[in-house]
């Protein structure tokens, strides 16, 4: 089992910042792959950024350039700096993790957190 809690959304107005960081416990950290996901209300959940265990990135067009995943494994944490932020961001949005060996990109992901929400006012 990967326990994973997630924390740093809140409220803040279009154009500031937020930190993302998700804090992973019980596995090997480096051998997940970590994502970011969100889910706004009445819409489905989208992926906006994603980390492999080698950290490779990759990213949703929606953010590209305004928001940053990383990783450090010796914290078993993974972060997202979100920039530019947008009212059109806010969702909640939730730290997933998926044991390498699947692949990458990997057909589904094991485990996920609790979620942080993120509102971004005009």
């Amino acid at each position: 089992q990967v326990h994973l809690v997630e924390s740093g959304g809140g409220l803040v107005q279009a154009g500031g910042s937020l930190r993302l960081s998700c804090a992973a416990s019980g596995r090997t950290f480096s051998d997940y792959h970590m994502a970011w996901f969100r889910q706004a209300p009445g819409k489905q959940r989208e992926l906006v950024a994603a980390i492999i265990s080698g950290g490779s990135t990759n990213y949703a067009d929606s953010v590209k350039g305004r928001f940053t995943i990383s990783r450090d494994n010796a914290k078993n944490t993974v972060y997202m700096q979100m920039n530019s932020l947008k009212p059109e961001d806010t969702a909640a949005y939730y730290c997933a993790a998926a044991w390498f060996g699947r692949g990458w990109p990997p057909p589904r992901y094991d485990y996920w957190g609790q979620g942080t929400q993120v509102t971004v006012s005009s």
